[in-house]
This record gives C-alpha cells, sequence and structure tokens, in this order.
C-alpha cells in the first residue's frame, strides 16, 4: 500500500493500485495504472465527486476507478505532492516540478 498523499496545501488523499483495490489493472506491482482508487480525502474535492462511493460523507469514503489523469489534475490543483506515494501511471507532481 502507499503512504497517504500530502499535498502543499494540506490537502491529503490516499491513492492506490493493487488487487484489492478498485484499480485497472486489479493487479499488484504493474508498471502502469490506468485508473487508481482514492481513499478518505481531507475535504471534498470537485474533481473526484463523479467517481464517490458515497456523496453523503466525501471525505469518509473510496472513489473507485478513478483515471491516473484526473488525479495527477487534483494533486496539481492542490499544489504538488510534499509526502506520500502514488501508483505508477499517476504523475507524481512535486512543488518544485510547477
Amino acid at each position: 500500500m502507499n503512504d497517504t498523499v500530502v499535498c502543499a496545501d494540506g490537502f491529503r488523499m490516499s491513492v492506490q493500485g493493487h488487487e484489492g483495490a478498485y484499480c485497472e489493472p486489479r493487479l499488484n506491482n504493474q508498471k502502469k495504472y490506468n485508473l487508481v482508487e482514492i481513499g478518505f480525502p481531507s475535504a471534498e474535492e470537485p474533481l473526484i465527486m463523479p467517481w464517490v462511493e458515497d456523496e453523503t460523507r466525501p471525505t469518509d469514503t473510496i472513489y473507485g476507478y478513478v483515471p491516473v489523469d484526473i488525479v495527477t489534475n487534483v494533486i496539481v490543483k492542490h499544489g504538488g505532492i510534499v509526502e506520500g506515494e502514488v501508483p505508477p501511471g499517476v504523475i507524481a507532481v512535486h512543488p518544485c516540478d510547477q
């Protein structure tokens, strides 16, 4: 499992790709994932709401099969990754990369 992503503005989320996650491919240790699972974001994020499992609890639920480009956009929107990991296929943009 990947460590929780923490962005420069404090936004946090779990981003996973493995056989137990809602991702594609749904296998462990892939070279690239096309869709990944986001879990328990620290705030409601409009970019990922189309994939929310329980829209009444946007910070206490998971988001399955989210396209990796959407995840990259969320990371950029929140200033880049300062801590944590993302599965292969998601671009891990860091604050100095922008």
